[in-house]
């Protein structure tokens, strides 16, 4: 492929290689979880780092005493060093859960602003990923996955998906091409584009997990739809295609000055990444089912005068049963996850980080509207 569009005969998939077929990922059922669930319940943190009371997990590799207690750092942005013709806009990534969205728009960005795991729905506001291409700030939109929602929180993450798209100056659908054939969150993604008369380019993701005659029938099945200007195939896990589409992207965005500062690659808040950063290891460590009924939040963020920064966080869970699987047997679970996300956090901040975790109980926290309105998400969506 020359320039990424159409001409989907000019794949960078060669003649003649083929990649290995995708595995399905391994879950636990119900079952299994009730069991855990049954095992762990009433069993106390016994470590020294835990406080059994609040499930408290404080990080062993930083010396607290070590700490100069000094006054908060603010350091204001620089002014975007504005080129003579910019361009600016917003690009929206929408897609069925797990199509890869997320992971396309860290390899877009350069950066991790988005978290990601194997499991669908993990990402549950819209995410904003800024970059410069050229002359063009480039806005992407990550939203959640588009599904048949059944609960509030799936309702609103629904509308949050649809909200950005509609706002946004480039639609890109994204497909997983190792499903094989079309699913039907993602031909009522489709659908309902065509009622609103827009246009979008279609973005098929993993093509390192299927055969090149597979990959073109998907190609053939969504070129009929009549909504996409433009077919792109790339692996944003190997980042096989991505630049020529970042390119593309930046040449279709409309003139006009850029909305960010030239170094800022999100507009969300570090305390509220932070707090991903951490649900994102949740996310990779336990059930099926339990990191759908947890949340993190980040309740103290403190910076010291030698640049380290000292965060607490809590993981509120529904239930007592599932707090103690996630402190795990003699707190294991809960060091681990702690230590997964501090040193995340300590590469993405490159400085110092000391990580505080509670876990505690807040039976109903998918239904307060507080949290909602923490997520940017609309609590009274239908």
């Amino acid at each position: 492929m020359t320039d990424g569009r159409d001409d989907i005969d000019k794949n960078k998939i060669q003649p003649g290689s083929e990649a290995a077929e995708p595995t399905p990922e391994s879950v636990t059922d119900d079952e299994a979880l009730e069991n855990e669930e049954a095992d762990l319940e009433g069993e106390d943190a016994e470590e020294g780092d835990f406080d059994d009371e609040d499930g408290e997990y404080e990080d062993e590799e930083f010396d607290d005493e070590d700490v100069p207690r000094g006054q908060s750092i603010s350091v204001l942005p620089p002014l975007p060093a504005m080129p003579e013709h910019p361009r600016c806009g917003f690009i929206a990534l929408v897609g069925a859960p797990n199509a890869g969205k997320s992971t396309l728009l860290n390899a877009m960005i350069g950066s991790k602003v988005s978290i990601v795991s194997p499991k669908v729905q993990t990402t549950r506001t819209r995410v904003l990923g800024i970059t410069i291409q050229g002359d063009a700030q480039m806005i992407f939109v990550d939203t959640p996955g588009i599904f048949k929602p059944k609960r509030r929180l799936d309702r609103a993450m629904v509308a949050a998906a649809w909200q950005g798209a509609e706002d946004a100056d480039v639609i890109g659908v994204l497909y997983d091409v190792s499903r094989r054939s079309i699913d039907e969150d993602t031909r009522s993604i489709v659908a309902r584009l065509k009622e609103q008369g827009r246009e979008a380019i279609l973005i098929l993701n993993k093509i390192d997990l299927v055969k090149r005659d597979v990959l073109l029938g998907i190609a053939d099945a969504f070129r009929q739809e009549g909504i996409f200007s433009d077919i792109f195939m790339v692996s944003a896990f190997t980042e096989d295609g991505v630049a020529d589409l970042k390119q593309f992207l930046a040449d279709r965005l409309p003139e006009g000055p850029w909305h960010f500062p030239e170094d800022q690659i999100s507009d969300m808040p570090m305390r509220l990444l932070a707090a991903e950063i951490t649900r994102e290891k949740l996310f990779l460590q336990l059930h099926q089912e339990l990191p759908y009924s947890a949340t993190v939040e980040t309740e103290v963020w403190e910076e010291f005068e030698d640049g380290s920064v000292k965060i607490s966080q809590v993981i509120f869970v529904q239930r007592e049963s599932q707090k103690a699987i996630v402190l795990g047997k003699g707190g294991q679970r809960i060091k681990a996850l702690g230590s997964a996300a501090r040193k995340e956090l300590t590469e993405m901040l490159e400085r110092r980080v000391h990580l505080i975790l509670f876990v505690k109980v807040r039976e109903g926290w998918v239904d307060d509207p507080e949290r909602y309105s923490a997520w940017g998400l609309d609590f009274g969506a239908s």
